[in-house]
């Protein structure tokens, strides 16, 4: 009697059990019919959202101008970059603390609980546990190879320095011939100011003549700010202009503004390559000749002429009165002991049957200016106030000449005048790349005062270092 009333309730109680577990299929079925109908109704609000978001992204973008995309798009562009950089700076910090590799993502079991959260968040936990992957299959990053940072002191820190730009780096609207010269600009291939100018002014040529307007502009508008300026930005990042590179610069810019809007771009470009031509046979093929001949005009039979270095208008000048005059006479060469390119300069004269001395430093200058007649000196440039912008040691050997009452003889071109005063060599310079740390460095160029030259040959003339302002004059009336 007791077990027959307690039997029905245990068969009926395995049903009861039974019940839920036939009810888990039947809850779960309606999970799968409900759980697309969650997600459609999100990927319809997703759609939904998505045309508002594109028409206000147009609508923005319509009021927005041309260069307000781009300066926005540059912005975007430098902040993906910089998060690039502080990601790749952190985990170099973190190999480099930790000595044994560590797993810097979640662990597997975390990632497969991670995908239930959307795929965004599977995306972090992803990319998250690579990073940890790569850190501890390759241990501790390597250190990144870059050029060493040089510290100026800061009262020198206004002088610029020549830097090699990669061309990965140059804007996208420089010109192959302009990224070469960049190049040779930078690593001092192409040293001297007028050699400087000259290829400046050919690669330019080279830039109009593939030139083409586009539609809608004028040459004389669209030229000089969306085409030159981007190869004159170039250049100067590769190394700082110099004054005869400035001063043709400007005179081009006036030609290209003086073009008139009605005349065909054809005729315009060819009128432009025409007047580059004319400027580099005038102002610097013909100068270097006049030049040339009212120096040989001042050497005489006999004289012992001292230069320094070497400087291609002193180096025709004396072939000149050589060959050319038949002017018997030696030339003793006081060389940069940092770049010795005198000795290029003694072996041409010496060739041509000129009796050469060569010194290779300053130790002998004044033995040699006691020797000396005359000094003859080629300047980089010449300031409004009489002062000579040249080589470094250039201002040594005038003063020490100078003292001994030798001739200081200074050729120079008008293209390299310039309207700016100097007094020191630390106002107007450049530091050599080549020779610079944080416990010294060297400056390419010194300034001579005027009081330390003679007399200042130029194609328009000869003339007192301080009456240069009126080669300037001349040089405007002309113009």
């Amino acid at each position: 009697m007791s077990t027959a009333p307690n039997g029905p309730p245990r068969e009926a109680a395995a049903p009861q059990a039974a019940a839920p577990q036939a009810a888990a299929p039947q809850a779960g079925a309606p999970q799968k019919t409900d759980q697309p109908e969650v997600t459609q109704a999100q990927t319809s609000s997703k759609s939904d959202a998505k045309p508002k978001d594109e028409k206000a992204e147009s609508s923005a973008s319509a009021k927005l101008s041309g260069a307000e995309i781009k300066a926005r798009a540059k912005a975007e562009k430098a902040a993906r970059r910089a998060q690039v950089k502080a990601s790749k700076d952190g985990a170099k910090g973190e190999a480099a603390v930790s000595s044994s590799p560590t797993p810097l993502g979640p662990s597997a079991s975390e990632a497969k609980g991670n995908k239930a959260k959307g795929k965004q968040d599977g995306a972090a936990a992803s990319g998250a546990t690579a990073a940890g992957r790569i850190a501890t299959s390759k241990g501790p990053v390597p250190a990144v190879i870059t050029e060493p940072k040089v510290t100026i002191p800061e009262c020198f820190s206004h002088l610029p320095m020549a830097k090699r730009i990669p061309i990965t780096q140059a804007d996208k609207d420089v010109h192959p011939t302009v990224l070469a010269l960049g190049q040779q600009m930078a690593t001092f291939a192409i040293d001297e100011s007028i050699i400087r100018l000259k290829a400046t002014l050919l690669a330019f040529k080279k830039v109009i003549e593939s030139y083409n307007t586009p539609p809608g502009n004028t040459l004389a508008r669209h030229l000089t700010p969306h085409v030159l300026n981007p190869q004159i930005d170039y250049l100067t990042a590769c190394r700082p202009m110099c004054f005869s590179m400035g001063n043709a610069i400007r005179w081009l810019k006036l030609q290209v503004s003086k073009i008139d809007p009605d005349v065909p771009d054809q005729e315009a470009k060819k009128e432009l390559c025409v007047s580059i031509d004319n400027f580099i046979q005038e102002r610097i093929s013909v100068a270097d000749l006049v030049i040339a001949e009212k120096a040989t005009d001042m050497i005489k039979d006999g004289d012992t002429i001292l230069v320094f270095g070497r400087s291609n208008i002193v180096e025709r000048a004396l072939l000149h009165a050589h060959c050319d005059a038949g002017k018997k006479f030696a030339v003793t060469i006081v060389d940069d002991p940092y770049e010795r390119k005198g000795q290029v300069l003694a072996k041409k004269l010496a060739a041509e049957g000129i009796k050469v001395t060569y010194s290779g430093d300053f130790g002998g200058l004044r033995w040699h200016a006691q020797r000396a007649t005359k000094v003859l000196l080629g300047a980089e440039s010449m300031f409004h106030n009489g002062a000579m912008y040249g080589k470094s040691g250039s201002c040594d050997l005038a003063i020490a000449a100078k003292e001994l009452g030798l001739y200081i003889i200074v050729l120079c071109e008008t293209i390299n005048i310039t309207e700016r005063v100097a007094t020191d060599s630390l106002t107007y310079n450049e530091i050599d790349p080549e020779r610079s740390s944080a416990a010294s460095f060297r400056l390419l160029y010194d300034t001579t005062p005027s009081a330390y030259l003679s007399v200042v040959v130029t194609e328009l003339g000869s003339v007192q270092p301080t009456s240069v302002p009126d080669l300037l004059r001349k040089l405007e009336e002309s113009n």
